[in-house]
């Protein structure tokens, strides 16, 4: 099997000594590329700029393939020209996480985030006719869709899927947690910090359901096709992204990297008390998780 391992950009709000120990052993890890940046919330400044580029180099120089990445809600005329700052350094790659991104990136080299929603090929050959040389599955997409997808790509264009994590579904201009706590998003207090992966989100039934991360809405479980990984390969796909959580980010990433070199990789276990979920990939609903035939 042939495919690079990716670390998507950390969604969370983690106490910076946190952050800065996790992507210590990142450096040390198998991962190829490394997304960072703060794609959630701009009001987060446990890490600022210059903290985020000296991991960027960090990393760098661990020998990852590094690539920053944008917000994907632009609400303020700061957030604005921060986008625009990011989008002409000449250092980094840059991952686009929307489409206000992409035209500022228009004619450079870039990233399409999952969130520029490449479902078709079309749209995917208008986005590397932009200059996009990666784009980033949307998350919803199932093997079939992607199978078809795989054939009407340009040729030149990677393709990178998410395979573990909590999907990162939908945003909004409201903070959910602020809400949450009947705070005003303004003065939300950074009540963030002290969910690491989220707050989950239950029915009455106590199912889960949803998982709240400031303005992102995210998939109740924690995504889990690692063991998809040789059909992806097989599919031709050229990067497999696991996305932070609190535990198990780098047993996912140790997994893939056992299997891309035929060894048997063990079960993953996600952060406790999050459930598994595989349904948009088998054409189910996401919520679903459907055991691997035996």
């Amino acid at each position: 099997m042939s495919y690079q391992i990716s670390l998507g950009p950390l969604l969370y709000y983690w106490p910076r000594q946190h952050t800065l120990d996790f992507y210590a052993e990142v450096a040390a890890s198998p991962v190829d590329i490394v997304y960072l940046g703060e794609t959630v919330c701009s009001r987060r400044h446990e890490l600022r700029t210059e903290d985020w580029l000296a991991l960027a180099a960090m990393l760098r120089d661990a020998g990852k393939l590094v690539v920053l990445s944008t917000r994907t809600l632009i609400e303020t005329s700061t957030e604005a020209r921060a986008l625009r700052q990011l989008c002409q350094q000449d250092d980094w790659l840059v991952e686009a996480g929307e489409l206000g991104a992409v035209r500022l990136l228009s004619g450079r080299p870039f990233v399409a985030g999952p969130h520029c929603n490449g479902y078709y090929g079309a749209t995917l050959e208008w986005l590397a006719g932009l200059g996009a040389i990666r784009a980033v599955m949307p998350v919803e997409m199932s093997q079939a869709t992607l199978a078809e997808l795989m054939r009407e790509k340009p040729s030149a264009l990677e393709i990178e899927a998410m395979v573990w994590g909590r999907l990162p579904l939908a945003f909004s201009a409201r903070c959910f947690t602020a809400r949450h706590f009947r705070l005003n998003k303004d003065e939300c207090g950074f009540r963030c910090i002290e969910h690491p992966d989220g707050l989950a989100v239950r029915t009455r039934e106590g199912q889960e359901f949803l998982a709240i991360n400031g303005i992102q809405t995210q998939s109740g479980q924690c995504l889990d096709v690692l063991d998809q990984a040789p059909v992806l390969a097989a599919l031709g796909v050229n990067v497999l992204r696991v996305s932070p959580q609190s535990r198990g980010t780098l047993d996912a990433v140790a997994a893939l990297d056992a299997l891309r070199q035929g060894k048997p990789a063990p079960a993953v276990q996600p952060p406790e008390g999050i459930g598994r979920c595989n349904g948009y990939w088998h054409g189910r609903s996401g919520i679903e998780w459907l055991e691997a035939p035996q």
